[in-house]
């Protein structure tokens, strides 16, 4: 009866949202204050829109509304792939991925809260986006086309996480960035994000089907009506069998490391 009584009184543990939540809010902080990943991740995009799709296309309506659509897309890629990419492999070299796995936390919320921050990010970069479309460019859509627009921009941001965790969990923390914008840059390029494929040669057309960008950039062409290729169940199909893969390789290479 004594060694029962000595026994730890056990807690039950409630729900473990607001552990995720917290966990979230402080890692989007952490990175919004954080100005060498946040102020390019939020100012080139619209820079770069303003730049190219408004004041060299020499007052093209339509191409401003191609530009917005596949800049919304470029502006996601940045997010997922800096925010794992960069910041796993940083993370684990310190020892900090280590000390999350023994921490009281639910699992999964590391991950979690990183994909929670790059939507967020997604979330702001469509919106600055879809206001100089609206107020510069003189763009209208309907409103359910903004906000579907909105969720490929937001939702569209998970391949280039599991890409970015890919990265992460395989390289060193120096060599993480440089590894990041030699995929960033060229995938936008040969996905079609900066000038339609028509225009570029027939062979980056061929291979642009691999890159989750250009699925990605269908969609949103289509939803703006906009002339895209393919159809949407297959371009889902794309984009959902590339985030399955990253991640689970990403995910095996973590439990030999982590």
């Amino acid at each position: 009866m004594s060694a029962l009584a000595d026994r730890p009184t056990v807690h039950t543990i409630g729900s473990p949202w607001p552990a995720y939540a917290l966990e979230a809010r402080y890692e989007f902080l952490r990175v919004l204050r954080t100005p060498a990943f946040a102020v390019p991740t939020l100012l080139f995009p619209p820079m770069f829109y303003l730049l190219f799709g408004l004041l060299l296309n020499r007052g093209s309506t339509d191409a401003a509304r191609y530009l917005f659509a596949t800049y919304s897309v470029f502006g996601v890629m940045a997010p997922g792939l800096f925010g794992f990419g960069v910041g796993v492999a940083i993370e684990r070299e310190r020892g900090w991925l280590a000390l999350k796995r023994v921490a009281p936390m639910p699992p999964g919320a590391y991950l979690l809260s990183k994909m929670v921050m790059a939507m967020l990010f997604a979330a702001i970069i469509y919106l600055v986006l879809a206001a100089m479309a609206f107020g510069l460019a003189g763009i209208r859509l309907g409103p359910s086309q903004w906000l579907e627009l909105g969720l490929v921009a937001v939702l569209g941001v998970t391949p280039f996480c599991a890409l970015g965790l890919l990265i992460g969990s395989r390289v060193n923390a120096s060599a993480a960035p440089a590894i990041v914008n030699f995929i960033y840059l060229p995938m936008a390029f040969l996905s079609g994000l900066w000038m339609p494929l028509s225009m570029l040669p027939a062979f980056i057309s061929q291979i642009a089907p691999v890159w989750p960008a250009y699925h990605l950039a269908q969609l949103a062409l289509g939803v703006i009506g906009s002339a895209s290729t393919g159809t949407v169940a297959g371009h889902v199909a794309a984009v959902v069998g590339f985030t399955a893969i990253c991640f689970a390789v990403a995910r095996r290479w973590l439990a030999r490391v982590v």
